[in-house]
């Protein structure tokens, strides 16, 4: 095997196993053994777990990022923007479970998985921010939103996971409806209704 050829079957064996057990649970150990090399192998090619764990996530946030960006600079309102960034994750979590669970699960303190939707809700953000301009919002606050439509479907898309029902298409139709529904009333200027005891 070529160094490339194994760098790329260690990629593929540290995704299966730290979508299976995740990032703690996983031992230098279990993953020479699954890829049937020594442990100073894996050292070679990533310096250890923790190098061979971000060669993973940066492929897997690459490929998500990619699908994001082309279902975002396609033509159409804000609706067919969101039923189209629903359905990209709602699909990723279908095809590429083990790498969606790698994304979601227990990620060490290198804040990689804020960093994922952090990007992901700054390509939204954009978005947002022309549409927030044209109807009279503060274009300034679309990063809020954008960073809870990406917080909401990122966490309906892990629940999916583990449920796989309804149908995908309904997951995404109804965090479509329930998203599209409150963006297209916001208040301009919203305020609590409750005082800080939480009565109303």
């Amino acid at each position: 095997m070529s160094a490339a050829q194994r760098r790329e079957q260690l990629v593929a064996v540290g995704r299966a196993v730290f979508a299976e057990r995740g990032y703690e649970a996983t031992s230098i150990e279990e993953l020479a053994v699954r890829a049937e090399v020594s442990k100073p192998v894996v050292y070679e090619h990533f310096g250890g777990k923790e190098g061979l764990y971000a060669a993973v996530v940066d492929r897997e946030m690459q490929q998500l990022l990619g699908r994001f960006t082309a279902a975002l600079s396609g033509d159409g309102g804000p609706r067919a923007l969101l039923e189209r960034a629903a359905l990209v994750l709602l699909d990723y979590v279908e095809d590429d479970t083990d790498g969606f669970r790698v994304l979601s699960r227990d990620v060490p303190d290198s804040g990689t998985h804020s960093s994922l939707l952090g990007e992901l809700a700054r390509r939204v953000e954009h978005i947002l921010a022309g549409q927030f301009t044209g109807r009279g919002y503060d274009p300034a606050l679309a990063g809020l939103y954008s960073s809870a439509l990406v917080g909401m479907v990122a966490l309906v898309g892990q629940w999916w996971l583990e449920h796989r029902s309804p149908a995908k298409e309904e997951v995404a139709a109804r965090l479509v409806d329930l998203a599209f529904s409150g963006l297209s009333r916001l208040d301009p200027s919203p305020t609590l209704r409750t005082t800080g005891s939480g009565r109303a």
